[in-house]
């Protein structure tokens, strides 16, 4: 249930809740005091805020915060003090961030309502506002039961701003809170276990939010995926019993300005094939569809935002399993696109299903192709697990895409397609490989992954492990309101809308 979200002009001391949480700007001169704002707290408190704040050091820096109990002395029974940073380097991204840890702050007190105060000037981000409360709130819990089950769960805040409150000001809360579910419904797709989400049920979820926001929607079972060529997509899939999925949803409205399509790799399970996976960390591999899962959530925030381009989302599953007719090491397979692939690994399945999804979204004709996958290991080797790579075939979408990403608030950086790597997916028996040697493992997928994209301008992005899931991480609990891809792939949509 998205949380009640209640907005006020108030100051802190006039808010109400289980737990207050205070977005400090950053203070300045050679002996910082606490903002005014705070003063008839500290009073109440007997200066116990201001002596913890002096003890810890508490300037409001960025990731700076100090928690006091009030001992029955005020409306709350806990205050949050988080550090904000410069006002000048605040932006939607922080503000969605500042939320984020508000409402992380709140489950942790195992508070059932919150109050969150928002400093003067920030209220044009109350969009980032709802978007950071609801995924700072998220907890995937589907599967505890008794004494596990959580007795609490925070349901009601209230956002008091330290200004007047414009008219559209509820609204742009309710966009963000959409936003937020959104992201979330990707963390819950990519949670489950995969004997509850496979290339079926992973289109049945498609089809429940196309029909939920008045999308459309198309799902290719695996005779149409064979009688439509998608061969590397059969490859894949033939060693389950899970049959695979192709699954093409899309926002058309009328007068659109650009079209774009995003692609997602839909692995719901990644055993490695033939080519099998160690046992240890197997069970992650759940994760795999994160990109499907990103770009199937993806439009229900487009539903919400209702931009004025056309916007195309597409999403290849299978599942990746050992059999005796599942495809090997050493096969050569054909294409949607026609080339012909040698298999090397068949633990390099994601870049198959990609490619032939990749050939088909150029058959629509669009402005530009984004897909996204928990592609390489390589990838988290080079940028770590809390940042994605990306690459790109055209200079002017590359800047696009950059400025998407600063907006967003996301982690992502560009890498090179260096051109003399581009070798390794050269094959002496058929078209290309499907994977070059372990150097440059990132590269080489992307630039096999750009064999299939002819003449359309591309973005491929390589995400940093399994997108948008909850863990109890110290990145998640810095960076738990990114929505890993999704957030900004929406940003790049918006700024083709205006």
């Amino acid at each position: 249930m998205p949380l009640d979200i209640q907005l006020r002009a108030a100051q802190p001391m006039d808010l109400a809740a289980d737990v207050l949480v205070i977005g400090v700007l950053q203070l300045t001169g050679k002996s910082p005091t606490l903002p005014p704002s705070l003063k008839p707290i500290d009073d109440a408190l007997g200066g116990a805020l201001s002596k913890l704040a002096a003890r810890e050091e508490f300037t409001g820096k960025r990731e700076q915060s100090l928690s006091v109990g009030t001992l029955g002395r005020l409306p709350a029974d806990k205050v949050v003090l988080v550090g904000l940073g410069d006002r000048r380097s605040i932006g939607a991204g922080e503000v969605r961030t500042f939320a984020a840890k508000a409402a992380r702050a709140g489950n942790a007190e195992k508070a059932k309502s919150l109050a969150l105060s928002l400093p003067a000037g920030l209220e044009g981000h109350l969009r980032a506002v709802g978007e950071g409360l609801e995924l700072g709130a998220y907890r995937f819990t589907k599967y505890f039961t008794g004494d596990r089950k959580p007795k609490t769960e925070l349901s009601t805040v209230v956002v008091g701003a330290g200004a007047k409150l414009k008219p559209n000001a509820k609204a742009l809360v309710v966009l963000g809170q959409k936003i937020g579910a959104a992201v979330n419904l990707s963390r819950d797709l990519s949670n489950e276990p995969s004997n509850e989400i496979y290339p079926e049920t992973l289109a049945a979820a498609a089809q429940a939010v196309a029909k939920d926001h008045g999308l459309k929607i198309e799902v290719f079972d695996f005779e149409e995926i064979r009688r439509r060529g998608m061969k590397l997509i059969d490859a894949v899939g033939r060693g389950s019993t899970h049959e695979p999925r192709f699954v093409h949803m899309s926002w058309t409205p009328r007068g659109a300005k650009r079209k774009l399509v995003f692609v997602g790799k839909g692995i719901t399970f990644d055993s490695g094939g033939l080519s099998i996976k160690p046992a240890a960390g197997m069970g992650e591999m759940k994760h795999d569809m994160s990109g499907a899962a990103n770009v199937i959530a993806l439009m229900a925030a487009v539903a919400a935002v209702k931009p004025k381009v056309e916007v195309h989302a597409i999403a290849a599953c299978a599942e990746n399993m050992p059999d005796g007719n599942a495809y090997r090491p050493g096969d050569i397979w054909g294409s949607l696109d026609g080339k012909t692939v040698e298999i090397v690994n068949t633990d390099a399945e994601g870049r198959l299903v990609l490619a032939d999804a990749l050939a088909f979204a150029r058959t629509l004709t669009p402005d530009a192709i984004i897909d996204n996958a928990t592609l390489t290991g390589a990838c988290v080797v080079a940028l770590g697990n809390t940042c994605s790579g990306w690459y790109s075939n055209d200079a002017g979408l590359a800047r696009e895409f950059d400025r998407a990403v600063d907006e967003s608030g996301e982690q992502m950086w560009r890498m090179p397609l260096l051109e003399d790597l581009r070798e390794q997916v050269k094959s002496e028996v058929a078209d290309v490989k499907q994977a070059g040697d372990r150097w440059g493992g990132s590269i080489t997928a992307a630039h096999f992954l750009r064999e299939f994209v002819a003449d359309a301008k591309w973005i491929h992005c390589d995400i940093a492990g399994p997108a948008s899931i909850e863990r109890p991480t110290a990145w998640m609990q810095a960076k738990g309101a990114t929505g890993h891809g999704l957030l900004t792939f929406l940003a790049m949509i918006e700024r083709a809308s205006k």
